[in-house]
């Protein structure tokens, strides 16, 4: 017992130690915010829905539209920010699928963002239906329709791509999938932050993408365990 007991203790302190160099070597990324200019006094325009009694009486008051959603300080939400260059693409996609969810009588989230040749789950969670019809110029382009109570829709994307979605049936019905080979990648919430973690030291390209505002691309060198800031501004 004695014996055991000190095995014990002196592994303790490699079990820090270890604990330590993952911690340093996890800490390693790039990180900022994304702001626009010009847009942060203008409200977002609200949906007209009444074309469609069903899906118009699930809301007290109009939803508005996501093309353009900004918050605090210009904060910009949607934006899609991924490593462009200086990491090895993927060689296999993940097996877990991306979900994108028709439900409200929209597409949820706004952004789908999924590696090439990973799973798209499409779920349709009205009462009414929907068809989902991604404009793909890259990737096949296909229109799937989606009645109410039926089993989930499956497809996937093998080049990378930002693809535009609409439902034929709603108009108002939008959303984009952004295809990647790479699985650095966030999508900007209310506040237009972002954070691209574990990464090794090296020299990258840093692509911001949104619908309206367009492309923006930075480099940025990780020469060891500190995040590297990096921000983008895009001009109304």
């Amino acid at each position: 017992m004695k014996m055991r007991t000190q095995r014990l203790v002196l592994s303790v302190p490699l079990v820090a130690l270890c604990l330590t160099m993952v911690s340093s070597i996890q800490a390693a990324g790039i990180g900022g915010k994304v702001v626009v200019e010009g847009a942060a006094t203008m409200p977002n325009k609200a949906i007209n829905m009444s074309s469609e009694p069903g899906c118009a009486k699930m809301y007290s008051t109009p939803p508005t539209r996501e093309d353009v959603v900004v918050g605090p300080g210009g904060a910009l939400e949607n934006v899609v920010i991924y490593i462009s260059a200086g990491a090895p693409d993927e060689s296999a996609a993940p097996s877990t699928p991306v979900t994108v969810m028709q439900k409200g009588c929209r597409f949820t989230p706004h952004i789908v963002v999924m590696q090439t040749n990973q799973t798209l789950q499409m779920v349709n969670e009205d009462s009414t239906a929907h068809n989902i019809h991604p404009l793909a110029t890259n990737n096949r382009e296909w229109n799937k329709a989606e009645p109410p109570g039926t089993a989930p829709l499956t497809d996937s994307f093998a080049r990378p791509e930002f693809i535009s979605v609409k439902c034929n049936i709603h108009p108002w019905m939008h959303a984009y999938f952004a295809v990647l080979k790479t699985s650095h990648y966030v999508v900007t919430g209310e506040n237009g932050a972002f954070t691209l973690n574990n990464l090794p030291p090296g020299k990258y390209t840093i692509t911001a993408w949104h619908e309206t505002f367009g492309t923006q691309s930075q480099e940025v060198t990780i020469t060891g365990n500190e995040t590297a800031p990096l921000n983008f501004v895009f001009k109304r």
